[in-house]
């Protein structure tokens, strides 16, 4: 079962996309601010991580920077308001694999999911 580290401070959001995760055969670990997004990747070794870039006590930006330090390769997927020109740009340099914005279109989330899976898989081949 694929594991997703879902990082996101709106309970809405993590309560929907949660469900919605696990209903599709995912198992679903829920991070709520960046320090528990830190804590939770090393515990929990996800095989991707959904990151709100807008987050307390560490913003998504400094979470993928740091992972990324670390020498993190999970794949991460940035989940944000941000939408603005450069925004993706700015996701990917920190780090980031891939950028949804928000409002999530959940199937398209998964193809994202998909191709970053994927693409983890040749890399470690």
């Amino acid at each position: 079962m694929t594991k997703v580290l879902l990082v996101e401070d709106h309970e809405e959001l993590w309560d929907f996309l949660s469900r919605r995760l696990r209903r599709h055969g995912f198992e679903v670990v829920l991070a709520h601010d960046g320090r528990q997004a830190l804590d939770q990747a090393g515990l929990e070794a996800p095989d991707i991580i959904l990151l709100d870039l807008d987050l307390p006590i560490l913003d998504g930006w400094t979470v993928a920077r740091t992972l990324r330090s670390d020498n993190v390769s999970t794949p991460i997927i940035a989940l944000t308001a941000h939408a603005m020109a450069g925004d993706r740009a700015k996701a990917l340099a920190a780090g980031c694999d891939d950028y949804h914005p928000k409002p999530v279109d959940f199937h398209r989330l998964l193809v994202q999911i998909d191709d970053a899976l994927l693409k983890r898989e040749e890399a470690e081949a």
